[in-house]
């Protein structure tokens, strides 16, 4: 009788272990419907180059020093930066790229050595960039995700840095999934998967656009129109998933005495995202920071309140050597 038991208990074990390494695959993922190709997707002034392999997507405006160049933050691309982009270019010259799996710029499903979504890929693409554009020193402006990768490129290539604009930045939180879970999402099963859950940003996108603005009543319909565009791109499902996969954790908190250039942090006064208190936390961490709240602005101060911010951002190119 208690063989018998203990069989039982082996037999439903079994078939459990069987349906979590099974089971997942029968889950059917449908083809992506109504992709384009990228360049059918592409603006008139839209520009692409490769870079360590991958075809960038970029726009520039103005010329002359200084350098700016625009780090956008997750779910968004370098459409997030229209209403500045141009008046900034009276300051010099501007350069915003679409990151690794957004935007318009390429989105490989296979590659040799390191994924080109990993945050080390990130720095070494914006090094390329500098690179091809003949750019020694640069004024990174990062929000939020893209703040991250502006400070890890710092920290790496503080020579080629000659300020840093952190608007709204994930410093104090985030960095992607758990250390923990990872060997969970590289198991085939959740790779077979991935692309599913990545497409929920089609229904919960506006609702972080909403969640991200002060007053989301004045987002106009052409803001929602341009961070649904990407979701047009052959394979943007999967290169998310990818992205995912690649994150990690980052100790920048720990690190912030390394950063001894100036730095300007702008956050809106009503950030719901990343909260405003730890933008104000991060400038007196900072060793030489400047702090910037934007009245009536959430976690996109650029595309929400862009006049006050381009003011604080002349004010401190202004002053810098």
């Amino acid at each position: 009788m208690k063989h018998r038991f203990f069989r039982i208990i082996a037999l439903v074990l079994g078939i459990l272990l069987l349906l979590l390494l099974v089971g997942p695959f029968l889950v059917p993922v449908p083809p992506l419907e109504g992709t384009k190709p990228i360049e059918e997707l592409a603006d008139p002034d839209s520009r692409f180059v490769e870079i360590n392999g991958l075809r960038v997507h970029y726009k520039m405006s103005g010329q002359g020093e200084p350098v700016f160049v625009l780090l956008h933050g997750f779910g968004a691309s370098l459409y997030s930066w229209n209403a500045v982009m141009g008046p900034l270019g009276d300051l010099g010259t501007v350069i915003a790229y679409d990151r690794p799996a957004f935007g318009l710029t390429e989105r490989p499903l296979t590659w040799e050595g390191e994924s080109p979504y990993s945050p080390q890929a990130q720095v070494d693409l914006l090094l390329g960039l500098l690179d091809h554009f003949g750019v020694e020193r640069a004024i990174l402006v990062g929000n939020s995700a893209g703040g991250t990768v502006a400070m890890n490129f710092t920290l790496q290539h503080p020579e080629r840095v000659k300020a840093l604009i952190l608007v709204d930045p994930a410093v104090y939180g985030g960095g992607g999934a758990p250390s923990w879970t990872r060997w969970l999402l590289r198991t085939p099963q959740m790779r077979h998967l991935g692309p599913l859950i990545a497409r929920q940003i089609q229904t919960r996108g506006p609702e972080l656009i909403r969640l991200a603005w002060y007053d989301p009543t004045r987002i106009p319909e052409e803001t929602l129109a341009l961070y649904k565009k990407p979701l047009q791109a052959e394979n943007w499902d999967r290169a998310l998933w990818e992205l995912t996969i690649a994150s990690q954790e980052f100790d920048l908190a720990e690190r912030l005495n390394e950063f001894t250039m100036p730095v300007l942090v702008i956050t809106g006064e009503a950030d719901k995202i990343v909260p405003t208190e730890q933008s104000v936390r991060l400038a007196g961490e900072l060793p030489d920071a400047q702090l910037v709240v934007i009245p009536q602005a959430g976690h996109l101060p650029h595309e929400e309140q862009p006049a006050a911010f381009l003011e604080a951002v002349k004010s401190f190119a202004q002053s810098l050597p």
